[in-house]
């Protein structure tokens, strides 16, 4: 495990490069924001995504299950799905990690006694983090059913209250109903 001993030793760089590539995929403004406000309250979006970029890349590397992989990226996608982004655009970051890992590990990498077995592991790191992909596609699109559900739903209930004002609104009556007799 030559990878997880370099990781290790760029953990909180890598944490924090990956943050800063995600924070790009937003407009310039909200990125700018996104980098300086440091403040949870201030910034919930931010402290989110770092808490979940953090919670992820620890899941990563200690083989956690598909839930805690699930539960870990829940709340960065789950931001990611109310706000303007198109499906691909909102699970991308996740593949940014790939580029990251392999930007802060390249010079342990290219002076590494054994760079086909680091190769192997960056492999099987990379085919993780493609799995992860998928997870967040389905959280993204949990996430998306659920937003359109409630404007469905809000969008009845509002209909039924406009036709209701209107007095647009009566009691149907059974068909059939007032033909059947007591004595049949």
């Amino acid at each position: 495990m030559a990878l997880a001993e370099l990781i290790e030793q760029k953990k909180k760089a890598i944490i924090n490069k990956w943050y800063e590539h995600v924070v790009a995929t937003y407009p310039s403004d909200t990125a700018r924001f996104l980098k300086k406000e440091n403040d949870q309250f201030a910034n919930p979006v931010g402290t989110t995504t770092m808490h979940s970029l953090d919670a992820v890349f620890e899941g990563l590397l200690n083989g956690a299950d598909i839930e805690t992989l699930s539960s870990d990226l829940d709340p960065v996608i789950r931001i990611r799905a109310v706000q303007d982004f198109t499906p691909s655009k909102a699970v991308s970051f996740i593949f940014l990690l790939k580029n990251v890992v392999r930007e802060c590990l390249a010079k342990e990498i290219s002076k590494h006694k054994n760079k086909k077995e680091i190769e192997k592991e960056l492999d099987v790191f990379y085919t993780k983090v493609d799995g992860l992909c998928l997870i967040g596609f389905d959280i993204y699109m949990k996430c998306r059913e659920q937003l359109l559900s409630f404007q469905a739903n809000h969008i009845k209930d509002r209909t039924y209250r406009l036709l209701k004002k209107a007095d647009l609104l009566s009691e149907v009556p059974e068909v059939g109903a007032e033909n059947i007799s007591p004595n049949v």
